[in-house]
Protein backbone atom coordinates (compact mmCIF):
# COMPACT_ATOMS: atom_id res chain seq x y z
CA UNK A 1 0.00 0.00 0.00
CA UNK A 2 2.82 2.14 0.26
CA UNK A 3 4.52 1.35 -2.55
CA UNK A 4 1.18 2.20 -4.42
CA UNK A 5 0.80 5.89 -2.91
CA UNK A 6 4.18 6.81 -3.63
CA UNK A 7 3.63 6.06 -7.25
CA UNK A 8 0.53 8.28 -7.50
CA UNK A 9 2.64 10.98 -5.59
CA UNK A 10 5.20 11.17 -8.10
CA UNK A 11 3.29 10.84 -11.04
CA UNK A 12 0.70 14.15 -11.21
CA UNK A 13 -0.55 16.29 -14.24
CA UNK A 14 0.86 19.83 -13.64
CA UNK A 15 -0.57 23.01 -15.39
CA UNK A 16 2.62 24.25 -17.42
CA UNK A 17 3.12 27.79 -16.28
CA UNK A 18 5.40 29.95 -14.44
CA UNK A 19 6.16 28.76 -10.89
CA UNK A 20 5.83 31.00 -8.88
CA UNK A 21 8.31 29.84 -5.81
CA UNK A 22 11.79 30.99 -6.81
CA UNK A 23 13.14 27.68 -5.02
CA UNK A 24 10.69 25.04 -6.54
CA UNK A 25 11.37 27.30 -9.86
CA UNK A 26 15.25 26.47 -9.91
CA UNK A 27 14.45 23.44 -8.70
CA UNK A 28 12.13 22.30 -11.49
CA UNK A 29 14.50 23.51 -13.61
CA UNK A 30 17.77 21.77 -12.27
CA UNK A 31 15.55 18.88 -13.23
CA UNK A 32 14.19 19.05 -16.23
CA UNK A 33 17.09 20.61 -17.89
CA UNK A 34 18.82 17.14 -17.09
CA UNK A 35 16.27 15.40 -18.55
CA UNK A 36 16.15 17.62 -21.47
CA UNK A 37 20.08 16.74 -21.78
CA UNK A 38 19.82 13.00 -21.30
CA UNK A 39 16.90 12.90 -24.18
CA UNK A 40 19.32 15.06 -26.65
CA UNK A 41 21.93 11.88 -25.27
CA UNK A 42 20.30 9.15 -26.72
CA UNK A 43 18.82 10.94 -29.45
CA UNK A 44 22.18 11.41 -30.65
CA UNK A 45 23.43 7.87 -29.48
CA UNK A 46 20.23 6.49 -31.25
CA UNK A 47 20.26 8.38 -34.41
CA UNK A 48 24.05 9.63 -34.98
CA UNK A 49 22.77 13.12 -34.94
CA UNK A 50 25.04 16.12 -34.56
CA UNK A 51 22.97 18.38 -31.45
CA UNK A 52 23.98 21.17 -29.81
CA UNK A 53 21.98 22.55 -26.77
CA UNK A 54 22.32 25.82 -25.40
CA UNK A 55 19.96 27.22 -21.98
CA UNK A 56 20.33 29.90 -19.88
CA UNK A 57 18.75 30.24 -16.83
CA UNK A 58 16.62 33.10 -15.49
CA UNK A 59 19.94 33.92 -13.75
CA UNK A 60 21.76 34.05 -17.12
CA UNK A 61 24.06 31.00 -16.47
CA UNK A 62 24.43 28.79 -19.64
CA UNK A 63 24.23 25.32 -19.94
CA UNK A 64 25.22 23.36 -23.08
CA UNK A 65 25.33 20.28 -24.57
CA UNK A 66 27.30 18.92 -27.40
CA UNK A 67 26.76 15.10 -28.80
CA UNK A 68 30.08 13.28 -28.03
CA UNK A 69 31.40 13.59 -31.52
CA UNK A 70 31.31 17.16 -32.21
CA UNK A 71 31.29 20.08 -30.22
CA UNK A 72 28.72 23.32 -29.91
CA UNK A 73 30.65 25.65 -31.83
CA UNK A 74 31.24 23.31 -34.72
CA UNK A 75 27.19 22.51 -34.86
CA UNK A 76 26.70 25.97 -34.62
CA UNK A 77 29.31 27.05 -37.25
CA UNK A 78 27.20 24.01 -39.18
CA UNK A 79 23.79 25.75 -38.83
CA UNK A 80 25.07 29.00 -39.74
CA UNK A 81 26.70 27.65 -43.08
CA UNK A 82 23.24 25.63 -43.65
CA UNK A 83 21.18 29.35 -43.23
CA UNK A 84 23.67 31.04 -45.33
CA UNK A 85 22.55 28.45 -48.06
CA UNK A 86 19.08 28.58 -47.65
CA UNK A 87 19.19 32.52 -47.84
CA UNK A 88 20.79 32.40 -51.16
CA UNK A 89 18.21 30.01 -52.13
CA UNK A 90 20.56 27.17 -52.62
CA UNK A 91 18.79 23.92 -53.62
CA UNK A 92 19.97 20.49 -51.07
CA UNK A 93 22.44 19.22 -54.18
CA UNK A 94 24.18 22.36 -53.76
CA UNK A 95 24.04 22.41 -49.88
CA UNK A 96 26.09 18.61 -50.14
CA UNK A 97 28.36 19.83 -52.48
CA UNK A 98 29.54 22.75 -49.95
CA UNK A 99 29.46 19.91 -47.88
CA UNK A 100 31.63 17.57 -49.69
CA UNK A 101 34.39 20.76 -50.23
CA UNK A 102 35.39 20.40 -46.70
CA UNK A 103 37.77 23.15 -45.91
CA UNK A 104 39.05 23.69 -49.21
CA UNK A 105 38.39 27.59 -48.78
CA UNK A 106 39.26 27.96 -52.62
CA UNK A 107 36.97 26.01 -53.61
CA UNK A 108 33.74 27.68 -51.37
CA UNK A 109 35.14 31.21 -52.22
CA UNK A 110 34.09 30.16 -55.73
CA UNK A 111 30.96 28.88 -54.98
CA UNK A 112 30.09 31.49 -52.58
CA UNK A 113 31.10 34.12 -55.38
CA UNK A 114 29.47 32.13 -58.35
CA UNK A 115 26.27 32.40 -55.87
CA UNK A 116 26.78 36.35 -55.36
CA UNK A 117 26.77 36.80 -58.86
CA UNK A 118 23.94 35.04 -59.57
CA UNK A 119 22.25 37.21 -57.18
CA UNK A 120 23.15 40.40 -58.34
CA UNK A 121 22.69 39.02 -61.91
CA UNK A 122 18.96 38.06 -61.05
CA UNK A 123 18.48 42.13 -59.31
CA UNK A 124 19.62 43.33 -62.88
CA UNK A 125 23.45 44.09 -61.65
CA UNK A 126 26.43 43.08 -63.63
CA UNK A 127 24.88 41.95 -66.98
CA UNK A 128 27.47 43.39 -69.36
CA UNK A 129 29.21 39.73 -68.50
CA UNK A 130 26.77 37.88 -69.65
CA UNK A 131 26.45 35.88 -72.89
CA UNK A 132 22.97 36.09 -74.92
CA UNK A 133 22.69 32.55 -73.62
CA UNK A 134 23.27 33.75 -70.02
CA UNK A 135 20.63 36.35 -70.60
CA UNK A 136 18.04 34.53 -72.06
CA UNK A 137 18.15 31.90 -69.18
CA UNK A 138 17.60 34.73 -66.75
CA UNK A 139 14.98 36.35 -68.91
CA UNK A 140 13.49 32.44 -67.90
CA UNK A 141 13.98 32.39 -64.41
CA UNK A 142 12.94 35.97 -63.42
CA UNK A 143 9.50 35.37 -65.86
CA UNK A 144 9.39 31.70 -63.78
CA UNK A 145 9.42 33.89 -60.92
CA UNK A 146 7.35 36.82 -61.88
CA UNK A 147 4.56 34.04 -62.48
CA UNK A 148 5.01 32.07 -59.23
CA UNK A 149 5.04 35.45 -57.49
CA UNK A 150 1.48 36.54 -59.56
CA UNK A 151 -0.24 33.18 -58.52
CA UNK A 152 0.79 33.61 -55.06
CA UNK A 153 -0.39 36.96 -55.08
CA UNK A 154 -3.94 36.19 -55.87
Amino acid sequence: MILRRRREMTRRKIQIKKIDSITARQVTFSKRRKGLFKKAHELSTLCDAEIALLVFSSTGKLFDYASSSTSVSRVIERYDQHSTVQRLGQSSADLQNMYKLGGDENKLHKVVAERTRGLRQLNGEELQECTLEELQKLEERLQRGLSHVSKTKL
